[in-house]
């Protein structure tokens, strides 16, 4: 009985590390790589940007303009750099 009782702590020591891990991804990474990943996307088709690839402008998955958007380090390409959306 003592050796099932012994698995058992490690099972759920095993359980609340795994579960504590978890939490801390979706609490503090997560949001980071999704606002990331949203930046990027919308930094891929920016238009109307300055030289400095700051100030531009993008429109959403439900084709709402967002402006003022800083793409200096998302996308330099310049073909996004157009006057108007394509």
């Amino acid at each position: 009985m003592k050796e099932a009782t012994g698995e058992l702590n490690i099972t759920v020591i095993t359980v609340v590390a795994i579960a504590a891990i978890a939490a801390f991804f979706y609490a503090f990474i997560w949001p980071a790589i999704k606002n990331n990943l949203n930046r990027q996307t919308l930094c891929a088709s920016a238009y109307g940007c300055d030289s400095a690839w700051k100030n531009c402008k993008a429109l959403d998955a439900s084709g709402k303009e967002v402006t003022g958007l800083d793409c200096s380090g998302a996308n330099t390409s310049s073909t996004h750099n157009a006057a108007t959306p394509s």
